[in-house]
């Protein structure tokens, strides 16, 4: 519970991804190996060397909306370029939000922090041989900038999990600083995507943020300058990663991860130049 607002992880798997030089340019064998104790066996996997990741949601319930933050991979979608995504029939995540005891239809609103594959999929279905709303009732929240550059780019992810929000007329554009009240708004945190949001959540003196793609493992806590080969400005990602780190240490509150292994949630502590970041049980 963060004040009156309860969070829980909705997962959709959680599996060794990538291998960590593969994606951080700068995460060679020689500079793993000091953070390899504490690294395995929950965010990197001993036999493998690939770092672990979670893909999930957040559902947030308030004392008046019941919202998710993002939407993971989803069913049916075309992602040719992740084969353990293309075409997925695994109904997991939607079997965890109904065990969470909330059917489609609950739902208020969907906050995408971006909109990459992993975190937009389940924003729509496949039915009667077209894409339309997942959660029927919602309004989806896109910042503005990220939905311009997705129609720039009019890729298939926009296609298949974007634009049929907003044929359905279900889509909420907004500035990067959007506050849909006083217990959940938006922060900018550009540098993986152009229009990339963190959304903070607050109640009764208690906070906590979700942090989306701007971070993506642990060792960028300690690596706050390692920028993933899909952040879209890397020296910007790094900026903005640094000041968030700073900020939540100063702040002590609660960091929500997208992809830190489970139990996914903690706190940041300053460490000299760097940071790391304490799990707490959720």
């Amino acid at each position: 519970m963060i004040g009156d607002i309860a969070v829980q992880r909705i997962i959709e798997m959680e599996v060794p991804f990538f291998v960590p030089h593969e994606v951080f340019r700068e995460a060679t064998p020689e500079a793993l190996e000091p953070h390899r104790h504490w690294l395995e066996p929950n965010a990197m996997d001993p036999e493998t060397g690939k770092l672990i990741l979670p893909f999930q949601s957040y559902l947030v319930r308030t004392k008046h909306h019941t919202i998710l933050i993002d939407t993971c991979i989803g069913c049916g979608k075309n992602i040719a370029h992740r084969p353990e995504w293309f075409n997925r029939t695994d109904q997991t995540w939607m079997n965890n939000l109904r065990a969470a005891g909330v059917e489609p239809e609950a739902i208020d609103y969907v906050f995408c922090t971006h909109l990459h594959a992993d975190h937009c999929g389940w924003n729509t279905s496949f039915v009667d041989g077209r894409w339309v709303p997942t959660f029927p009732n919602a309004k989806y929240v896109f910042s503005q900038v990220e939905y311009a550059a997705a129609e720039a780019r009019n890729d298939i992810i926009f296609q298949e999990s974007a634009l049929p929000i907003m044929e359905a007329s279900q889509a909420q554009l907004v500035a990067t600083d959007f506050a849909l009240d006083d217990n959940v708004w938006l922060q900018s945190t550009p540098g993986h995507t152009a229009g990339h949001v963190a959304v903070n959540l607050a109640s009764n003196g208690q906070s906590a943020v979700m942090c989306g793609d701007l971070i993506h493992s642990p060792i960028q806590c300690v690596y706050p300058e390692w920028s993933p080969k899909f952040d879209l400005d890397k020296p910007l990602a790094a900026k903005t990663r640094r000041h968030f780190l700073a900020s939540n240490a100063e702040s002590g509150q609660l960091v929500l991860s997208a992809h830190f292994p489970s139990p996914s949630i903690g706190h940041v502590i300053a460490k000299g130049d760097a940071f790391q970041f304490e799990y707490i049980e959720d």
